[in-house]
C-alpha cells in the first residue's frame, strides 16, 4: 500500500521540477513512511512513498523499472493472487526477482499489455510510463477500492493518490460550484468529478492514457452491468457464496506483516472473522470502537466474538476533545468535508491499531451487495410512501427520527428520484424551505448509473438503488475508509469486494438478498452455522455516532457551534441564504431534526476554517 503521484509536461521541452514533484510525493509521507523514490526523465516525473506489506526488502522498492529499462511504475495496492502467476512468468522466459505483486504486475504488463487487468484479484491504482511511446497509462481497480486523483493544469497532467499532492504542486484550490450542489443534496461528489474545479478522479475499472502529444484516451476495462448479465446461473448459491467468500478472505491474508479486523460486531465484520477462524487462522487481532450510548454501542459483541475464536480485543471509545482533534484531522487526510460523520473514529481506531498491525480487514461493501440498509426498504411499497406522504404530519411520524426522515422521503415524487436520493439525509423539498436552494445538481453521472440500473433491473426499485449505491455510495465508503486507514499508515481490505462476489450476487434472484426481516439473506443463512443468533439477528447499529450530543454538551465542539453560526460559509454565494444562527438556535431548544441540516454545513466549516490555510 502507497502514494503515488506524477507529472507529465505536455510541452516536451519543458523538465520537471524535482522540488515540486519531492513535495507532492512527501505530502503522502502517511501513505508509505517505509520508503521514497522518484524518477525524472526530462517532461516526466514520478514519485512514490511505501508502506511494506509484500517483500519487505528494499528489492521492492517503487518507481520499479521493468528488466529492458522500458517501462516505469508506481502502484498502489495489492494483488492478491499475483504468485499464482509465478510459473506462466517463467515459462516466458521471465526470471522473478522478488516476492513483490509489483514486480509481477509489470512483468504481467511486458507480457499482456493492459488484456492482463481482468485476471487480476486486487485493489490497485497504478501509472506506468512508456518511454518508447511516450505515454502515460493510469489504471483504477474495479469497484475503486484505491482512489487516483488527476489535473490538467497549465499544460501539465498530474496525478497523485490524494487531491492534497496536486494543491502542494500549485494546483489551484477552488470549489467547483456543482460539487457544492451535490454536496448539500447528496452528501458527495460522485463519478469522475470531485468538489473542486480542475481536480478529477480517474473511474472504477477505467484507464486514462495520456500521450506526449496531448492525446488523451479514456476507456472501461471492467463493467458491472456486462459482468452480471454474462455471470454463469449459480445452482446453490449459499454453498458457492461460502465458498467464495472464504477463498476472497483467504486471499486477503497474503501479507508479510500482521493483519487485524476491524470488528464492530455487526453480521458482516463477524462474518469475516468467523471465516477466518473457518479457515484456522491464528494470533488475529480486532479492533473496535465502542460508545457509552447504549444504542450506538456493539462492543459487547465484538468482545464475546473475538474471546470465542481465541482472538486478541481491543477497544476505544472517543469523545470530547479527543474526537474534535480527530475531527480536524481527519478532514485534513480526507481532503474535503466529511460526510459519513464516522470519520474521526475510523481513523482513531486505525491509529490504535498501528503499532499491532499494518493491514485491516472491513465489512464494506456487504450492505450495498445484499440489501443491508433499513432505507431499501422505503422502495419496497412505493404506493404506501404516498399514504405516508399524506400523513406524514402525525405526532408518529414527528416523534421518532427514523420515522421522520420516512415522512420527509415521501414528499420525492418522481421515481427516479427516490433512487437519487435514497442514501442522503435531507431531500430536495428540505433543502428548498430550509436552505432557500432550489436548483438540484445535474448529476450526470448518477443519472448515467440509474439508467444502467433501470435497463439491468427493470422495474425492480431495490436492486436499482443497490446497483447505483455500488456506483456512487459504496465508493465514498471506500473513499472514507482508505483515507482514515492510510491516515493512520495501514492498509484496508474488504473482502466482500471480490469480483466474483459483487458479480455473482448481481446475478442472484431477489429472495436470496431481501428475504427476513433484515434482508442480506444469503449471508445470513451461509453464517449460521458460524455465528450465534445474537449477532445474525441484532438490531443494526452500524458506527452511528450521536453528534447532536456532541454538538451540544462536548467541548470543543460547544465553542465550534457558536463559531459555525457565524461562518464565513455563510457569506459565499451558494450558502447566503441559509439563516444559520435560527439553525443553531433551534438545535439549542431541543429539535433534534436539525441535526441533518446542520451536520453537512457545520463539516464543511470545518474544513473551510482548517484544510485551506495547509497549504
Amino acid at each position: 500500500m502507497c502514494g503515488i503521484n506524477g507529472i507529465l509536461h505536455l510541452q516536451s521541452q519543458k523538465k520537471v521540477d524535482e522540488r515540486i514533484l519531492t513535495k507532492m510525493r512527501d505530502a503522502l509521507e502517511h501513505r508509505g513512511p517505509d520508503d521514497k523514490g522518484l524518477f525524472i526523465e526530462n517532461n516526466i516525473g514520478l514519485g512514490h512513498r511505501r508502506l511494506s506489506i509484500l517483500d519487505v526488502s528494499a528489492a521492492g522498492h517503487q518507481p520499479f523499472l521493468s528488466d529492458d529499462g522500458r517501462y516505469v511504475l508506481v502502484y498502489n495496492g495489492e494483488i492478491y493472487n499475483f504468485k499464482d502467476f509465478y510459473p506462466e512468468l517463467r515459462s516466458h522466459g521471465f526470471d522473478i526477482k522478488t516476492s513483490s505483486d509489483t514486480e509481477v504486475l509489470l512483468k504481467l504488463f511486458q507480457l499482456y499489455g493492459l488484456k492482463m487487468l481482468s485476471r487480476l484479484n486486487g485493489m490497485f491504482a497504478f501509472a506506468i510510463w512508456d518511454k518508447t511511446e511516450r505515454k502515460l497509462i493510469a489504471v483504477r481497480d474495479r469497484m475503486g477500492v484505491k482512489p487516483l486523483y488527476y489535473s490538467f493544469y497549465n499544460e501539465t497532467f498530474y496525478f497523485a493518490s490524494e487531491q492534497k499532492a496536486l494543491f502542494t504542486a500549485g494546483v489551484s484550490l477552488k470549489m467547483a460550484q456543482d460539487g457544492m450542489e451535490e454536496y448539500i443534496f447528496n452528501r458527495f461528489v460522485a463519478g469522475e468529478n470531485t468538489l473542486y474545479e480542475n481536480v478529477k478522479k480517474i473511474l472504477p475499472g477505467h484507464i486514462l492514457t495520456i500521450h506526449e502529444s496531448g492525446k488523451i484516451t479514456n476507456e472501461k476495462w471492467w463493467d458491472l452491468k456486462t459482468e452480471i448479465q454474462n455471470q454463469p446461473k449459480i445452482k446453490n448459491p449459499v454453498e458457492w457464496f461460502r465458498e467464495t467468500f472464504d477463498d476472497s478472505v483467504r486471499l486477503r491474508m497474503v501479507s508479510d506483516v500482521p493483519v487485524g479486523v476491524l470488528l464492530s460486531g455487526g453480521l458482516d465484520s463477524s462474518s469475516i472473522l468467523a471465516s477466518l477462524n473457518q479457515q484456522n487462522f491464528n494470533h488475529i487481532q480486532t479492533f473496535n470502537i465502542g460508545f457509552k450510548e447504549k444504542e450506538h454501542n456493539e462492543s459487547h459483541l465484538a468482545q464475546r466474538m473475538s474471546e470465542k475464536f481465541g482472538y486478541t480485543f481491543h477497544t476505544m471509545q472517543l469523545e470530547n476533545k479527543d474526537l474534535f482533534e480527530k475531527l480536524v484531522s481527519a478532514t485534513y487526510f480526507q481532503d474535503e468535508p466529511i460526510m459519513h460523520l464516522s470519520e474521526p473514529h475510523i481513523l482513531a481506531l486505525a491509529q490504535l491499531a498501528k503499532p499491532s498491525v499494518k493491514v485491516l480487514l472491513s465489512g464494506e461493501g456487504a450492505d450495498e451487495l445484499m440489501g443491508g440498509y433499513v432505507r431499501y426498504k422505503a422502495l419496497k411499497y412505493p404506493s404506501l410512501l404516498k399514504i405516508i406522504a399524506t400523513v406524514g404530519h402525525m405526532d408518529y411520524f414527528t416523534t421518532k427520527p427514523r420515522f421522520e426522515k420516512l415522512a420527509r422521503y415521501s414528499q420525492i415524487k418522481e421515481k427516479d428520484d427516490l433512487i437519487l436520493y435514497n442514501g442522503s439525509n435531507i431531500y430536495p423539498k428540505d433543502i428548498a424551505s430550509t436552505f432557500g436552494i432550489t436548483n438540484q445538481p445535474k448529476n450526470e453521472y448518477r443519472n448515467q448509473i440509474l439508467e444502467d440500473a433501470k435497463s439491468l433491473y427493470p422495474n425492480n426499485s431495490r436492486r436499482q438503488a443497490l446497483y447505483f449505491d455500488q456506483h456512487t455510495y459504496l465508493c465514498s465508503l471506500l473513499d472514507r475508509n482508505d483515507r482514515c486507514t492510510m491516515g493512520a499508515s495501514i492498509e484496508c481490505r474488504e473482502p466482500f469486494l471480490d469480483q466474483r462476489l459483487i458479480a455473482g450476487l448481481g446475478s442472484l434472484e431477489d429472495h436470496w438478498l431481501f428475504t427476513g426481516k433484515k434482508w442480506k439473506y444469503i449471508l445470513k443463512e451461509a453464517m449460521k452455522s458460524r455465528l450465534p443468533h445474537e449477532i445474525l439477528h441484532f438490531k443494526k447499529v452500524g458506527l452511528s455516532v450521536p453528534w447532536g450530543d456532541y454538538l451540544l454538551k462536548s467541548p470543543g465542539f460547544i465553542d465550534e457551534l457558536e463559531s459555525f453560526s457565524k461562518s464565513d460559509l455563510f457569506k459565499m454565494s451558494y450558502f447566503e441564504n441559509i439563516d444559520s444562527q435560527k439553525l443553531v438556535s433551534n438545535l439549542r431548544k431541543g429539535d433534534t431534526k436539525m441535526i441533518p441540516f446542520i451536520m453537512p454545513m457545520f463539516m464543511m466549516h470545518i474544513w473551510l476554517k482548517n484544510y485551506p490555510t495547509q497549504f
